[in-house]
């Protein structure tokens, strides 16, 4: 049996290099990666590419009897730096499950508060627990 090449399938299939690892954002980005659940496949094509380590496969809750068979990955706001990698990883080499979306909707719609520096999150958040 021949395995699978994605590159024999689609001859113009581009994977970018996976980058230098980035330590901090130094401010806001305008624009912030979000997981569409429903698109994901928990693949993780995503997480290795992301300069700053902020993509994650979602916990499982089993709590309340529910078992998801294949978790999604998930964003850390925070942290992430608004590359946009991770989105042209997914919709190369995945399902076109992450977007961009403007940092005002993500606050919005999710109702949390991004900051400039990852080491105020830090700060806000052990203000939050303590």
């Amino acid at each position: 049996m021949v395995a699978y090449d994605p590159k024999k399938a689609n001859p113009t299939l581009i994977i970018p290099e996976a980058p230098a690892k980035i330590t901090r954002k130094k401010k806001k980005p305008k624009e912030l990666a979000v997981v569409i659940p429903d698109n994901c496949t928990g693949c993780e094509a995503c997480v290795s590419f992301c300069p700053v380590d902020c993509i994650e496969l979602t916990p499982r809750d089993t709590s309340e009897g529910i078992n998801v068979v294949i978790p999604n990955v998930q964003i850390r706001f925070d942290e992430c730096i608004g590359c946009k990698i991770c989105v042209h990883v997914c919709e190369r080499m995945a399902w076109d499950a992450i977007e961009m979306w403007p940092t005002e909707q993500v606050e919005e719609y999710f109702g949390i508060k991004i900051h400039d520096k990852y080491e105020d999150a830090v700060v806000a958040y052990a203000e939050t627990k303590g």
